[in-house]
């Protein structure tokens, strides 16, 4: 039986899927538009920039590292352009070692190259991209691009490299750049300027190239650059040209620095030299020195090992750092705080036997049967221990801290350098603060009549040496002292002087200052320790020597030099500055193990000076004659148009080198202005003070019939120890207060 269709209900069925599939199809195309009005319309200005970045990348310009010049316009650290063959290892294909292989097949990778990168990817992003070879030739270039296409994630760049043309020369002023660690990196990206550091990879580590990282910097500019669906280049839109970095002039005059450090030879130690008027370091010499340029690449392990390893410590700057007892430079300060707080007056005169006894123990003199009449003037030209021994005593620890303190000793003298120590200048509460049991907190006597003769727990830096003679040099203006003398406005193109502040005004009476300032003139004339050194100078000068103990010698015991180790020696120390009448120039310098300091380092500082007020430049064998080496020439480049490098204000060419005259000549290199100031130096009246102190009178206190002070006054009775431990050192560490050499 055949089955009629039911019309009505396949159409209703139809119908009902028709619509049902419209309703699909409506609702789809709503979705639709409503993803486009929402991609389109509510969120156009989203996708739009996000479009915009993907097609435009923006391209980091590293700026130029600032140069730095000395006070003449020398250039000291400079830059130069290289290629460089980078890996960035998220793009590389394979592992790393594989195209490291395959590329020491067209270029010369060394182990070296290889463990410095090893080295660099430890500390960096994956996506960053690593140089494993620099300084590549045009030759090595051509090589590379021509096999390109075998390395993706490799490239060729020109960088910027920081170059120190004259090598060691003043490397702990200048200090060197280095790649950006971890830590480094953190606080950047923690500061307000990590946009100003993208594109870079070095940055200013120690020295000048750390304490002025902002300055020398510059800004960063970029370029806007549209790129394809790879990520390449197809066109430059726009570039903001990046900012160069601020040229900076140091106060130091290269010429000098060269002089002394050939002066020092293979010795170490170190010598500051400060213009007393304003603050300015004219001289930052720490002996040995080591290559700056050695550390802009990364240094490899075989010479950091012989830096790092060397009993020299050639890495130790030794001007910020390093701490010395003062010995006998330390007396014109002692003298000086003795008038003013009524301990001692200039008159006051004893008979010196040699030696000042004390609770049964026997300070010594270097002179055994002592100095004869001595007074405070004569005591400053001959160095004499037992009288500032006795003043010591009579002034006691706390009194002598407080005084000095006011020169800058036992704190930072704000330099504009960062790593400054602050050394160790002793008083009763700092023994208590850094010692541990109750026996050694106790300040005994004995502690403080060493401290008379620059010994016992002194330890200062010789910056904080130099500041303090510049201070007593001026009168009383103690400056910050400060290495950089102008920076360049990169707005005007001009140089802006920077100022020293001044951190205190020490009160000296004139009267004192007088006794003071003639008793360190003697120092350089006939009869002073400094006399051999500096005779027949054709300007007047006012210094000190030093001898500093290393070791303590018992009382049964005498210090011969050549049964001592050459480590254990003496230093020897020598403060002087110059002309006496009207001061330009302070120099403090430490000879580190060479014994007396008016044999071993005032003829360096007569040689600096010689140069400084006259323009003698010695011949090198005057100059191996004092340190036992050869000098070893360089090339000194002057900055100028050609660096982009505008007028510095003061700059002027030193004097062509020229042997140096013979004592108490002039010699015929030496300008008509030198000259001139030398012949008026020379035939200056000396002041009332340098003149020779009448005899003194015997007082009460007669060492020939006593030999010490009066039982009552010395002792009161005293059964306590008299010293804390000799050698003993304090068991809490600071290390601000630097490393004690």
């Amino acid at each position: 039986m055949t089955e009629l269709r039911n019309i009505e209900r396949e159409l209703f069925r139809f119908r009902r899927r028709l619509i049902l599939a419209a309703g699909v199809v409506v609702l789809s195309f709503a979705l639709l538009i409503g993803r486009w009005l929402w991609l389109q319309v509510v969120r156009h200005r989203q996708f739009s920039t996000q479009a915009q970045d993907n097609r435009i990348a923006l391209v980091p310009i590293p700026p130029q590292r600032g140069l730095i010049l000395d006070r003449n316009g020398i250039i000291l650290a400079s830059n130069y352009a290289a290629y460089t063959l980078e890996i960035t290892p998220s793009k590389v294909k394979g592992t790393l070692q594989q195209t490291i292989d395959a590329l020491k097949a067209i270029v010369p990778i060394t182990p070296f190259d290889e463990r410095r990168f090893n080295n660099l990817l430890g500390q960096s992003r994956r996506f960053e991209s690593l140089p494993i070879l620099n300084k590549l030739t045009d030759d090595q270039v051509a090589r590379f691009v021509a096999q390109r296409f075998r390395f993706p994630g490799v490239n060729v760049r020109a960088r910027l490299f920081r170059s120190y043309p004259l090598g060691a020369l003043g490397c702990h002023l200048l200090g060197y750049i280095g790649r950006i660690n971890q830590a480094e990196q953190q606080r950047i990206d923690d500061s307000d300027d990590a946009s100003n550091y993208l594109g870079t990879d070095h940055i200013g580590k120690l020295g000048v190239e750390q304490a002025y990282e902002a300055q020398l910097h510059g800004v960063t500019g970029y370029e806007e650059v549209e790129v394809n669906a790879t990520g390449r280049p197809v066109r430059k839109i726009k570039t903001v040209p990046a900012t160069p970095g601020q040229n900076l002039v140091l106060g130091v005059d290269i010429r000098l620095q060269k002089l002394i450090e050939d002066l020092y030879g293979k010795r170490r130690g170190a010598c500051v030299a400060i213009d007393p008027r304003n603050g300015e370091v004219l001289a930052f010499v720490s002996m040995p020195t080591f290559d700056p340029n050695l550390f802009v690449d990364g240094i490899d392990q075989v010479n950091w090992d012989a830096l790092n390893n060397s009993p020299d410590r050639p890495m130790l700057n030794r001007i910020l750092r390093g701490t010395f007892p003062p010995g006998s430079t330390y007396k014109p300060y002692l003298a000086m705080g003795a008038l003013t707080d009524g301990i001692r007056t200039a008159q006051w005169s004893f008979r010196d036997p040699g030696f000042f006894m004390f609770a049964g123990h026997r300070f010594r003199d270097d002179v055994p049967g002592g100095h004869g009449i001595v007074d405070m003037h004569k005591a400053i030209q001959v160095s004499c221990d037992v009288y500032f021994y006795m003043v010591a005593h009579d002034w006691g620890v706390d009194g002598m801290a407080n005084y000095t303190s006011k020169f800058s000793f036992g704190q930072a003298t704000g330099i504009d350098l960062n790593g400054e120590a602050k050394g160790v200048l002793p008083s009763k509460a700092w023994k208590r603060k850094v010692f541990r049991s109750p026996a050694q907190k106790v300040w005994y006597p004995g502690d403080t009549i060493s401290l008379g003769i620059g010994q016992g727990y002194n330890t200062f830096t010789p910056l904080q040496m130099a500041t303090a003679l510049s201070t007593l040099a001026n009168q009383g203006t103690r400056y910050a002292p400060r290495v950089v003398r102008a920076i360049e406005d990169m707005a005007s193109r001009r140089f802006t002087p920077v100022q020293a502040p001044v951190a205190e005004r020490v009160d000296m009476n004139p009267a004192y200052w007088q006794v003071v300032h003639g008793g360190m003139m003697a120092v350089n004339q006939t009869g002073g320790t400094g006399a051999d050194a500096f005779k027949g100078a054709q300007y007047t000068s006012a210094g000190k020597t030093g001898t500093a103990q290393v070791f303590t010698v018992a009382q049964n015991q005498t210090y011969d030099t050549k049964d001592v180790a050459h480590h254990l020696r003496d230093h020897a120390l020598y403060v002087v500055y110059a002309p006496a009448e009207n001061p330009v120039i302070a120099l403090a310098m430490i000879v580190e193990n060479a014994g007396f300091g008016g044999a071993a380092a005032a003829p360096i500082a007569r040689k600096a000076l010689d140069y400084h007020l006259l323009g003698l430049y010695p011949t090198d064998d005057e100059i191996e004659k004092i340190s036992g080496a050869r000098p070893q020439p360089v090339q000194f480049t002057y900055a100028g148009e050609r660096e982009g490098v505008p007028h510095i204000p003061g700059a002027k060419p030193p004097p062509a080198p020229a042997a140096s005259a013979p004592a108490g000549a002039a010699s015929a290199a030496t300008s008509a202005a030198a000259s001139a100031a030398a012949a008026k130096a020379a035939s200056a009246s000396p002041v009332q003070s340098a003149s020779t102190p009448a005899r003194a009178k015997p007082t009460a206190f007669d060492a020939d019939t006593l030999g010490n002070y009066q039982r009552t006054a010395c002792t009161g009775g005293l059964r306590a120890p008299l010293f804390t431990r000799f050698g003993a050192r304090p068991e809490v560490t600071d290390e601000s207060e630097g490393v004690r050499l």
